[in-house]
């Protein structure tokens, strides 16, 4: 009875504008009552009708009792509850079948003996979710590849419950030898994300993680999330423009930018003196093209540190100094720090001693990148460095007054075998080459383009620089370096690939490390600035980088092309990992920077007006670094390209994403809630015949 009034009363209280009658009137009809400010009724519903075939279930089921990782011999004799997605079947006989269960990490034998429960599961399709109820037992046949636990045992069934059947034909199978090609694989990253390899590779990059925030807290750092939603400000690559419905005074469109990192708001939270030590895992934004190891949105460890070293550090009993000539030296020990636990727990590899140390320019005259693979044998090296070079002809060399040089890089017989040379050559209009034989061992340099006109003469009182079947490559670069690469250093890093694959040269195992320090402070050869930069110098690093301290007197004076910065990139195998600088801390030196370096208008100014104001305010010396946290981890898991250990990549040079299908076209109706309309002209008047 007291059941009976509880649902009058709520019956009641459904409109109270209805009369006595209706409220108490009872409810026959299935279909929705309507508001009665509505003036279209919501249409009929459908019954539910399942299609042929197997169904999912739905209420009570066992519970589980392991995973299937953890199953071992251990557990023989006891009934066990696990569950995962049905990988292979197979009919023995009429009263036996074996069946393959799969979770995300491994996979368990099923026998069944039982005819009924075989028949079922037999019609399931693969990769069904199952349930499996059924007792720990030996197996008798061992499997192919013992390599865990859970491979000396079987279930033997007792109850199989099918969760979720799949479709009867998926557009590939995740787990089979051939794998589907990529975009089709992309544009069913879910599915994909079954395979082995890319699971394996996501608990990769969350133990990173974890390891990351527990040994940064562990030293003191605080995690701060900070901003996506910021303004734009002209630090380096493009940018993201998010557009917001409030217009400005004149009616103009406003817009946030998505951070290409949380440069500014974390030294705004070192320079407020509440955090002395911050670090964040962060989300990060460059609208570049695509490439093998970039992507429009990365992560990054991003760190910052207050009173940090503003020059070399004094050698201590460690030896840390070794090259490292600038300050920051505390960033390094940090990181060093970080990456060992890494790789000790990650890999279970020692990594001993300090990371080597090496000037910009040194990497640049000895490898022709500043990013160089110190792994194998094979350098670029400026003409004056070749080994028999006449007295004369060095003293030409050094008297030389042009800004640009030749540099040469030589390739040993046994290697050049399995080169196709003149391919090689064709790939630059910028190198040359020249072969050695028996007879222009000491006269090569008159057979080349680049060489031939300086007039060198080599001394053949000095044993021969080179052997008959080695390759010499020249190409001419600017004495004093600038930009990533010249162009021996990308010829070296193809030259390498093509070895490495042919299996000419091996690489060492374990990892080379390498600091690279003391870059140009500005630069006017980065492809990548060019478009902000529009001809003026722009930051190597970004605006923000604080000059040698040897050199501040001269930057001071406006003689910028020798500026070295206090800027320090991590590389790792031939890949910058991470890059980071101390910063400048002096507010009028800031400001100088932007307004004559960089020849920043006022309005771009402007836009660090809470930094320079910041740093007024009695911010400490500080600097920090980030490390591309993707890049990390797909060195770590060996893996080709870093959306392989991302859940869901952007594909392609565009940054499309085949999942979610973004970005994507919107309505003129919804571009002028933020002030904006299409320039396609075709869009709008699609529009004008759809709305008519």
């Amino acid at each position: 009875m007291s059941m009976l009034r509880s649902r009058a009363f709520r019956s009641i209280r459904v409109c109270s504008r209805c009369s006595i009658s209706s409220r108490l009137a009872p409810v026959t009809s299935s279909k929705l009552i309507t508001r009665t400010n509505s003036t279209i009724a919501p249409r009929e519903i459908k019954p539910f009708v399942p299609k042929n075939g197997p169904r999912a279930h739905h209420g009570p089921r066992a519970k589980i009792t392991h995973e299937i990782r953890d199953l071992s011999s251990a557990l023989e004799g006891q009934k066990v509850v696990v569950a995962g997605w049905l990988f292979s079947q197979r009919r023995a006989s009429e009263n036996l079948h074996f069946f393959t269960l799969r979770s995300s990490s491994t996979s368990v034998q099923l026998v069944s003996r039982l005819k009924e429960t075989s028949h079922d599961v037999m019609g399931w399709p693969l990769e069904s979710v199952v349930l499996v109820e059924g007792v720990v037992k030996s197996r008798k046949a061992k499997a192919k590849i013992e390599t865990k636990p859970v491979d000396e045992i079987e279930i033997d069934l007792s109850n199989v419950t099918l969760l979720n059947p799949a479709d009867a034909q998926l557009p590939f199978y995740p787990n089979r030898p051939e794998i589907a090609n990529e975009d089709l694989r992309n544009q069913h990253r879910y599915l994909d994300l079954r395979r082995a390899e890319l699971a394996e590779n996501l608990k990769t990059r969350s133990k990173v993680a974890h390891i990351v925030r527990n040994y940064l807290h562990d030293n003191g750092f605080l995690e701060v999330e900070t901003p996506i939603l910021l303004n734009s400000s002209p630090e380096g690559a493009r940018e993201f423009l998010v557009p917001t419905r409030s217009a400005s005074a004149d009616g103009s469109p406003t817009f946030y930018a998505l951070p290409q990192s949380p440069q500014q708001p974390k030294q705004l939270l070192i320079a407020s003196g509440a955090i002395p030590k911050y670090y964040q895992i962060a989300k990060c934004f460059r609208d570049e093209d695509g490439r093998k190891d970039r992507q429009p949105e990365f992560t990054q460890i991003d760190l910052e540190m207050a009173f940090v070293d503003g020059s070399a550090p004094q050698a201590g009993k460690d030896g840390m100094r070794s090259t490292w000539n600038i300050g920051g030296s505390q960033i390094r020990q940090i990181i060093e720090g970080l990456v060992k636990k890494i790789w000790k727990d990650i890999k279970g590899i020692d990594l001993e001693g300090w990371f080597r140390v090496m000037p910009y320019d040194v990497a640049m005259d000895v490898y022709g990148s500043d990013k160089p693979d110190t792994r194998f044998e094979m350098y670029t090296l400026p003409i004056g460095y070749y080994p028999t070079l006449s007295d004369t002809s060095l003293d030409k060399i050094l008297l030389d007054q042009s800004p640009s040089t030749v540099e040469f890089m030589i390739v040993p017989a046994h290697q050049a075998e399995g080169l196709d040379i003149p391919s090689l050559a064709r790939s630059s209009q910028s190198i040359d080459y020249v072969k050695i034989t028996d007879k222009n061992i000491y006269t090569w340099q008159n057979e080349s383009v680049l060489t031939a006109p300086i007039g060198l003469e080599q001394d053949k009182a000095l044993p021969a620089g080179v052997k008959p079947g080695d390759v010499i490559w020249v190409s001419r670069r600017k004495k004093i370096a600038e930009g990533g690469w010249t162009h021996l250093g990308r010829l070296r890093a193809q030259i390498s690939e093509v070895l490495i694959s042919k299996g000419l040269i091996n690489l060492p195992s374990n990892p080379h490390f390498l600091w690279i320090t003391q870059f140009p402070l500005f630069t006017l050869a980065d492809e990548d600035k060019a478009q902000l930069s529009k001809g003026r110098y722009s930051s190597t690093h970004h605006p923000f980088t604080a000059p040698m301290f040897e050199d501040l007197e001269d930057l001071k004076k406006g003689k910028i092309d020798g500026v070295r910065g206090q800027h320090y990139d991590l590389v790792l195998n031939g890949q910058e990992i991470g890059g980071g600088s101390v910063r400048i801390h002096d507010a009028e030196l800031q400001e100088w920077v932007m307004k004559e370096v960089l020849q920043l208008d006022d309005q771009e100014i402007g836009r660090f007006d809470h930094l320079l104001k910041a740093l007024r305010f009695g911010a400490p010396p500080h600097g920090g670094i980030a490390l591309g946290f993707d890049r990390l981890i797909s060195i770590l898991t060996e893996s080709k390209s870093i959306k392989e250990v991302i859940a869901f990549p952007k594909s392609g040079t565009s940054g499309f994403d085949p999942v979610f299908k973004s970005p994507s076209l919107s309505s003129n109706e919804i571009l002028k809630e933020y002030g904006l309309i299409s320039l396609n002209s075709n869009f709008n008047q699609k529009e004008k015949i759809e709305k008519s």
